[in-house]
C-alpha cells in the first residue's frame, strides 16, 4: 500500500495485538509516528493492548507520556486500556491513578479496577469499591460482570454476608438467569461454608441451565465442605444427566475421594479417567492422589506415583507430600522431599517449618538444632501467619501474636480460661519444634493462642446464644470440644 493512512495502521496494529506477534503492534505504532502520520486514541489502544500482550511495561510506558503530551486523557475508553496495561504489569497504584484521571467512569472502568485488585491481591478493597460504585457519588450501576467479580472476592475472602448482598443485588436486577452468574454463587457459598444456600441455587437452575462448570462447582462445593460421598453421587447424577465432566469436574471428585479417605473409589477414577472420559491427567489430578495416598498414610506410593508423573512435578506436589510427611511423622522422605524442593529453586520458609516439625515430632532435636542454624545463616525467616473472619458485614483480620484488635483483652481472658480448664482435664498440646526452645511457661500462653483461636473467639463472642454451638465444630480434638462446651455453657449463663 502507497499511502496508508491513519485507518490502515490502526487496522494493522489492532491485527498484530491479537496475533503471536504482539511485539510488532507497537513496532508498527512507532514507525507511524515516525512517519509523520498522526496518531489517535484508537491507534494508542490497540498499541497498549499489544504491549500487555508481549508483557512490556516499559513500551506501555512510553505510550502513556505520548497520551499525555497529546491530551488524549477524555477519552474513556484509551485510559481503561491503560488501567489495563497497568493492572497486567502487578501496578494497581497506577491504575487506580488512571481510573481517577477518568473524567466520566463507565462500568466498564470500574470493572477494570476491580478486576485489577483480584488480580494483585487487593480483594479487601475489591468490597469497598462495589460499595462506591454502587452507592457513590460518582459511581454507577453494576453490571453482571461486576457481580461475577465481586463474587469471586467474596470467595477468596469467605466473606458470607457481602456475597448475600450481592446475591440480592443480583436477583433484584434481574441478573438470575444468568448461568455464569449462578455458578459464581454456588462457588462462593461453598467456599464460605454456606453449602446448603449453595445447593438451593444448584437446584434452582433448570436442567438446561446446568453445564459443567455448575456441576463442577457443585461437586467441588461438596467436597470442600468435607462431603464426599454427595459429591461423588452428584458426579453420578452428573453423568446421568448427559453432561461430560471435564477436567475440574475429576480434580473436585478426586478431591472427594481424599477428603473422605476413599482411596479405592479415587485410584479407580484416576485409572479410568483418560479412557472412560478422554481426559488426561494434570497436574492438579496428581496432586488429589498424593493428597489422597498421603492422607491414608500410603507415603510411600504418593512419591512412586510423582515419580512416575506424565509432567513435570511442581513445588505444590512436593508441598503436599511434605505435609503429609509431617502429619505421618516420615522423616527420610520429608528429607527426600526438600531436596527435590531445592532443586526445584522453589522451597520457601514454611517448608523448613514443616521439616523442623516433623523433626520435632520424632524427637530429632539435634536435627532441629542443625535445620534451625542453617536457617539462620542462610537468612531464612518465616513470615506470621494470618486469616480474617466477616462478622456483621465487617472484615476482621488477625496475624499471629495480634495485640491491635479492640477486644483483644476479653479474647485472651477467654483464651487463658480455656487453657486453665484444658489443663485441669489433662489436656497436653502438642509440641512441635517452634515450641521446643521455650520454657514451660511460654509454652503454656503459646499452646491455645493461635490464629484461628482468635477467630473462633470473636465470631463467638459476636455470635447470639442460640448460634454459638455452631461454632464448636472447628475444634477438632474431641476431647478440647467437651471442655469448650461447658465453658461456654457457663460463659453465656454468666453473661
Amino acid at each position: 500500500m502507497p499511502n496508508p493512512n491513519v485507518s490502515h495502521y490502526n487496522t494493522m496494529i489492532r491485527a498484530y495485538s491479537v496475533s503471536n506477534s504482539p511485539e510488532q503492534g507497537f513496532h508498527l505504532y512507532r514507525k507511524m509516528r515516525l512517519n509523520g502520520i498522526p496518531t489517535n486514541p484508537l491507534s494508542c489502544s490497540f498499541a497498549i493492548k499489544s504491549c500487555i500482550r508481549f508483557s512490556s511495561l516499559v513500551c506501555g510506558l512510553q505510550i502513556h507520556a505520548r497520551i499525555t503530551r497529546d491530551g488524549y486523557q477524555l477519552d474513556s475508553l484509551l485510559m481503561t486500556t491503560l488501567m489495563d496495561l497497568y493492572s497486567n504489569s502487578e501496578k494497581p497504584v497506577e491504575a487506580c491513578r488512571v481510573f481517577d484521571e477518568i473524567p466520566q467512569r463507565d462500568t466498564v472502568a470500574w470493572n477494570v479496577l476491580l478486576s485489577c485488585y483480584i488480580r494483585n491481591q487487593r480483594t479487601r478493597d475489591v468490597l469497598c469499591l462495589f460499595d462506591n460504585m454502587n452507592f457513590g457519588v460518582n459511581g454507577c450501576e453494576p453490571d453482571n460482570v461486576t457481580c461475577l467479580l465481586v463474587l469471586q472476592a467474596c470467595a477468596h475472602l469467605g466473606a458470607l454476608e457481602f456475597g448475600e448482598k450481592v446475591h440480592r443485588y443480583i436477583q433484584e436486577h434481574g441478573y438470575s438467569d444468568a448461568i455464569n452468574l449462578s455458578n459464581s454463587l454456588i462457588t462462593m457459598y461453598s467456599r464460605c461454608g454456606s453449602l446448603d444456600k449453595a445447593y438451593e441455587v444448584f437446584k434452582g437452575m433448570s436442567i438446561r441451565q446446568k453445564n459443567v462448570v455448575s456441576w463442577s462447582a457443585m461437586i467441588s462445593g461438596f467436597a470442600m465442605n468435607g462431603y464426599g460421598r454427595e459429591a461423588i453421587e452428584a458426579f453420578e447424577e452428573m453423568q446421568r444427566s448427559g453432561v461430560l465432566p471435564d477436567d475440574q469436574t475429576v480434580t473436585g471428585v478426586l478431591s472427594a475421594c481424599s477428603h473422605c479417605g476413599l482411596v479405592d473409589k479415587g485410584m479407580t477414577l484416576f485409572g479410568r479417567m483418560s479412557k472412560e472420559f478422554g481426559i488426561e491427567p494434570n497436574i492438579h489430578h496428581y496432586g488429589c492422589m498424593v493428597d489422597l495416598l498421603g492422607r491414608a498414610g500410603l507415603l510411600d506410593q504418593a512419591y512412586q506415583l510423582i515419580k512416575s508423573m506424565r509432567v513435570k512435578p511442581d513445588s505444590t506436589i512436593w508441598r503436599t507430600l511434605l505435609g503429609a510427611c509431617r502429619v505421618q511423622g516420615h522423616v527420610s522422605l520429608g528429607e527426600q522431599v526438600i531436596g527435590h524442593l531445592i532443586e526445584l529453586k522453589a522451597e520457601e520458609a514454611g517448608d523448613y517449618v514443616l521439616l523442623l516439625n516433623i523433626y520435632s515430632s520424632a524427637a530429632k532435636w539435634e536435627k532441629v538444632k542443625e535445620l534451625r542454624k542453617f536457617m539462620k545463616e542462610k537468612g531464612i525467616q518465616t513470615s506470621p501467619g494470618s486469616s480474617s473472619i466477616e462478622l456483621k458485614g465487617v472484615l476482621h483480620e488477625f496475624v499471629v501474636d495480634d495485640i491491635t484488635h479492640p477486644r483483644k483483652d476479653e479474647i485472651y481472658d477467654m483464651l487463658d480460661e480455656i487453657n486453665q480448664q484444658l489443663k485441669i482435664a489433662g489436656y497436653v498440646a502438642e509440641i512441635t519444634s517452634e515450641l521446643h526452645n521455650l520454657t514451660c511457661e511460654e509454652r503454656s500462653m503459646c499452646s491455645l493462642i493461635t490464629v484461628k483461636s482468635w477467630l473462633s473467639l470473636l465470631g463467638f463472642l459476636r455470635l447470639r446464644l442460640e448460634q454459638q454451638s455452631e461454632w464448636l465444630r472447628i475444634f477438632e480434638p474431641v476431647l478440647t470440644v467437651i471442655i469448650l462446651l461447658n465453658f461456654f455453657r457457663r460463659y453465656t449463663i454468666d453473661k
